[in-house]
């Protein structure tokens, strides 16, 4: 019984012959043992591991707090000399703090904060932001710095990001004096910046060559609770080695892992496995031999089986397919003329159950007498061909069984030969009149889709055109003009291009109806057709607008003929509903240059730009496109993209020009004019970019950026000691109608009455404009005084001066120019003074040329003077020494 159940096993089942199990034993026993011995490996080779990780870490521990104890031991050796010296002011300030930041230290600045307000700081320069800065109002610092108020202890925050550019650790010092009373107040703060880059590499967090990564968390002294400052977050999730850095009144959390992680794998990893790889082999190689040769004859055996068994299969699944599938099965035999039939035969053929018994033999004229007459004489034929050719028979004809029905019969078959050499033809019929009546059907239905075909396709065309054709006028449309023309898939080169723009017609559409302006498109359109010649092209590519594109050589005076042809015509008259409407025509024409290839997208740009030119240029007329034309486009659009870059690259600065009282000639104010530090052109004023900015709207972000600047030049003629009471800037026409101007100028340090916005007498103060009324008040409520520039050459009336009671107007340099010759022009500048005067508003006169300006200006009463016979406009840095030099009162 066991015998059988082995045999039964090694017949069916191959993975459990016994030459596989005992290999597989000896296999599994032999992987055990060396998963053990490297499990063993590895833990030695983890426990080395860390211990290095651990010896590494701790050298940069001791690196990070010698380094950060040495630079709060320099920053507190100043404490100490403020708190014995609270007056120091900036030059011992410098003196002192010059010898703590250096090669010698990673301090990078250190500055004094007296009333928590930073006025003392070394090194000046690259930390100007930082001056002025007050812990109790800046929201960044605070907390850290009231925490170290309120500890009475140093406080080390950071790393933060620095207000003069980069990053670093800030270590603040509160620092109390003795009252001699015993009692004692707070002096201020001093802030130590730690540069982080320097701290860093001294401590060899750099290092390129460092065995390990390390990542520091505990960002302000918060330990391992605080969030990662340095390195990778991930490191904390690795398994580190941990250690902490103790700081003044916290620590920091060190976490290292060996470089590129942990390595499970040990040095010696592959010499345990080549060992047990090869213990493995030693054993199971002989096993496995020997259970093959074994394994080998059992399948042998399993074969010849096998193939007896699927013989059997198939001849059963072949007997099975050819009842299913209802196909008939004949021979014939060429010696005798001999038809024999299976059962499926005999029933396509004369449609009974059981005809005749199976395997019957007949005459091939029997089965000719079954043919449908039409089909007889094709059927024979291809029949009597394969007896003579020898090769394979294919043939589809019908059938008249018993019943007069007709079946379609498709019968293929092939000559063969048996073993004694005699030749015979086997083959095989089946009913494909299920087939034919299908296929019957689908050409029917093919040549009905043929017919929707051609009508879709009718119908297509007819839409395509409709597409590329306006519905009104006829004319072809901006899209024929696209995809034939300008793409030249029409075939066809443009040689000129008139772009004409109906004038007027907005008005008629809008006082008589869009009926009256479809009336004048059509009239348009028919003008256009009666001018041109065969071959050009017409087009209407917009509302108003049509396109002629000339397709043949034409000249200059052609078209400057065809060009007054259309306007002359397009002026007479056109009657509509008892009204005589009247519009013309502007044009703008291009033509192609020799020495370009035709391009029609081209002409039409610039046809589009002549047009600009000549609607611009009066209307009613043409204009051609000429290189000039095209040279002014191309600088035009040069200076834009420039003005956009110059944006960008913050190279708008403002150039100061000094006010002087008219009286004693003190400095009393300056005037923030915009000057372009173009990279390649120079310093250029206004004039060279102005327009263009205009067209771009970018002048709101100029006067933006000019204001800005002079808040922040303004704190530093303030830390200089350079007094200037006021600072004028000015403001476009378009900021005053923006709601949120207001909104815009919120959190600019801008100081009760040192700030006046310039505004053009040319704007006209509307008082019914509630937004400019609106932004002028709050203006003032905010601090801000409102200037009158250029008094004298606009629109602005008494009436408007007492509404918006501005606080200076400042007369027009063509004003002033002529005073010292011409009496009457005195008497008006005279005048506009008392108007001034007498409304309570301060005179500026600007365009002071000579000083026998200034003294009759003076003489006539003029609050203040501006011109280049006092100065000249000029950088901050120059505006500083002007001042301090007072040369002009020597000029004076």
């Amino acid at each position: 019984m066991l015998k059988n159940a082995m045999k039964s096993l090694g017949h069916g089942h191959f993975l459990l012959r016994p030459s596989f199990l005992a290999a597989g034993i000896a296999l599994a026993v032999t992987l055990a043992t060396g998963i053990f011995a490297e499990h063993q490996n590895r833990v030695v080779y983890t426990q080395a591991l860390r211990a290095d990780v651990s010896e590494q870490l701790s050298l940069i521990r001791a690196k990070l707090e010698g380094n950060i104890s040495s630079n709060i031991q320099l920053a507190r050796g100043l404490v100490s000399v403020i708190a014995s010296q609270p007056d120091m002011d900036q030059r011992q300030f410098s003196k002192i703090a010059s010898g703590l930041v250096g090669d010698h230290s990673q301090l990078r600045s250190v500055a004094g904060a007296p009333g928590l307000v930073i006025s003392l700081m070394y090194p000046v320069e690259g930390n100007e932001k930082a001056i002025g800065l007050d812990y109790r109002t800046n929201e960044a610092q605070r907390e850290a710095a009231m925490r170290a108020v309120d500890s009475e202890k140093l406080v080390l925050a950071g790393p933060v990001k620095l207000l003069q550019g980069g990053e670093g650790f800030i270590g603040r010092f509160p620092v109390f004096i003795d009252d001699g009373d015993g009692a004692k107040h707070l002096w201020g703060l001093v802030s130590a910046v730690v540069d982080v880059d320097r701290l860093y590499a001294a401590s060899g967090l750099f290092s390129l060559n460092m065995p390990i990564e390390i990542s520091i968390s505990g960002k302000d002294e918060t330990g391992s609770e605080g969030p990662v400052f340095f390195g990778k977050p991930g490191i904390f999730n690795n398994n580190p080695v941990l250690s902490e850095v103790s700081l003044p009144s916290g620590s920091w959390q060190l976490a290292a892992i060996p470089a590129g992680g942990w390595s499970r794998t040990p040095d010696n990893a592959w010499t345990f496995r080549a060992l047990i790889l090869l213990a493995g082999l030693l054993v199971v190689t002989p096993i496995s031999i020997a259970g093959y040769l074994y394994d080998q004859r059992r399948t042998s055996i399993h074969r010849l089986k096998r193939n007896q068994i699927d013989m059997q299969r198939l001849s059963h699944r072949l007997t099975l397919a050819l009842n299913t599938s209802k196909i008939g099965v004949w021979e014939f035999n060429p010696s005798t003329s001999e038809l024999t039939w299976d059962e499926r035969m005999r029933e396509l053929y004369t449609n009974e159950a059981n005809p005749v018994r199976l395997g019957g033999t007949l005459h091939v004229d029997d089965w000719a007498l079954k043919l449908h007459p039409d089909d007889r004489a094709k059927a024979e034929a291809e029949f009597k061909k394969v007896l003579v050719t020898g090769g394979s028979y294919t043939s589809e004809f019908r059938v008249l069984n018993s019943n007069g029905i007709t079946r379609w019969i498709r019968s293929i078959g092939a000559v063969q030969h048996d073993f004694d050499g005699r030749r015979y033809i086997v083959g095989v019929n089946w009913d494909v009149s299920a087939d034919v009546e299908l296929k019957t059907r689908l050409l029917a239905a093919k040549q009905n889709a043929e017919l929707r075909n051609s009508q879709l396709e009718d119908a297509r065309a007819q839409m395509e055109r409709n597409s590329l054709h306006d519905s009104l006028t006829g004319l072809p449309n901006r899209r024929f003009i696209d995809e034939r023309l300008l793409n030249n898939s029409g075939g066809q080169t443009v040689t000129a291009m008139l772009h004409i723009d109906l004038d007027r017609f907005k008005q008629i559409n809008d006082t008589l109806g869009h009926a009256a302006g479809d009336a004048m498109l059509v009239h348009a359109a028919s003008v256009l057709k009666s001018n041109t010649r065969i071959g050009d092209i017409i087009a209407r590519v917009g509302g108003d607008e049509f396109v002629i594109a000339t397709t043949s050589e034409i000249s200059d005076a052609q078209l400057a003929s065809l060009a007054d042809r259309i306007i002359i015509q397009m002026r007479q008259p056109v009657p509509y509903e008892n009204h005589e409407c009247r519009f013309g025509v502007s044009i703008g024409i291009a033509t192609v240059d020799q020495n370009d290839d035709p391009c029609g997208k081209r002409l039409l740009i610039d046809a589009d730009i002549a047009l600009y030119r000549a609607k611009n240029n009066g209307r009613n007329r043409f204009e051609f496109f000429t290189a000039s034309l095209k040279a002014e486009i191309i600088r035009t659009k040069r200076v834009a993209d420039d003005i956009l870059c110059g944006l960008d690259r913050m190279e708008f600065i403002p150039f100061f020009q000094p006010q002087f009282d008219a009286r004693t000639l003190d400095v009393v104010g300056v005037e923030a004019l915009a000057r372009w530090n173009h990279p390649t052109e120079g310093l250029l004023a206004p004039d060279a970019f102005l327009k263009t900015a205009s067209e771009l709207n970018v002048v709101p972000i100029i006067d933006r950026s000019i204001l800005e600047q002079t808040l922040w030049q303004s704190t530093r003629w303030k830390a200089a000691g350079i007094s200037i009471p006021k600072m004028s800037v000015n403001v476009s026409a378009g900021r005053l109608f923006e709601a949120d101007l207001i909104d815009s100028l919120d959190g600019l340090a801008i100081e009760n009455g040192t700030l006046s916005f310039e505004l053009l007498e040319s704007i006209f103060l509307d008082d019914q404009n509630e937004t400019i009324v609106a932004n002028i008040e709050r203006l003032k409520a905010m601090g801000i005084d409102i200037e009158i520039d250029d008094f004298g050459t606009g629109f602005a009336s008494i009436v408007s001066l007492i509404q918006v009671r501005p606080t200076r107007l400042k007369i027009d340099r063509q004003l002033i120019s002529p005073i010292v010759e011409s009496d009457s022009q005195r008497r008006l500048v005279a005048s506009i003074i008392e108007i001034g005067q007498s409304l309570g508003i301060k005179v500026i006169a600007e365009g002071v040329e000579t000083m026998q300006h200034a003294a009759v200006l003076r003489d006539l009463g003029c609050d203040t003077l501006q011109g280049f016979a006092l100065a000249r406009p000029m950088s901050s840095e120059e505006l500083m020494e002007f001042v301090r030099a007072e040369n002009w009162r020597q000029v004076a």
